[in-house]
């Protein structure tokens, strides 16, 4: 069995994304990481957030894969550079760029001097080919830059609530081809 440590973006992810429709989904399975500062995201907060999930979902089960969009693969990311932990995946959707210009720098600003870096797990980033917070170019660079596989999708804007996609059957294949299950 997989345990899964859901890790949204800034504001966290409505009833209406498809992070929420998972998590009903896989029900016990799943833990949803609590930062203290979900409107104005600090990293040593999210990752702290990251760690706490961690801990319930690695008892949980022998494998958990981290299930993050937007801002939250860029926590997932530097989490995953300092723990390094066992039996992870990383499942990366829509990462924005932090350098370019619609990165929400004053809600933000501890994100700012991200880079991507080797990823210590088998790792999949997802992003859409007209992504406002990313364009693809960039989307593929991070990907290799994290030794990740690169799925690029087609019209899905930032892959969230507002690009209509309900439970994304194809997104949640993506993951079970990820995590082996």
């Amino acid at each position: 069995m997989v345990a899964y440590v859901i890790i949204p973006g800034i504001d966290g992810s409505d009833d209406r994304h498809w992070q929420s429709l998972w998590e009903k989904r896989w029900g016990p399975s799943a833990i949803r990481i609590a930062p203290a500062s979900w409107s104005r995201p600090d990293l040593p907060d999210w990752v702290a957030a990251i760690q706490a999930a961690y801990e319930i979902a690695s008892l949980r089960d022998d494998q958990v894969a981290l299930v993050a969009h937007s801002l939250g693969c860029w926590a997932a990311a530097h989490w995953l550079e300092q723990t390094r932990p066992d039996t992870v995946a990383a499942f990366l959707v829509a990462p924005p760029d932090p350098q370019g210009p619609a990165f929400p720098r004053g809600a933000a600003p501890t994100f700012l001097g991200l880079s991507a870096r080797p990823l210590p797990c088998p790792s999949l980033t997802v992003a859409s080919d007209d992504d406002p917070y990313c364009d693809p170019k960039t989307s593929v660079s991070f990907a290799q830059e994290w030794q990740a596989q690169g799925h690029l999708v087609e019209g899905h804007g930032h892959i969230n609530s507002d690009s209509g996609l309900g439970d994304w059957q194809a997104g949640l294949e993506l993951l079970r081809r990820l995590v082996g299950c």
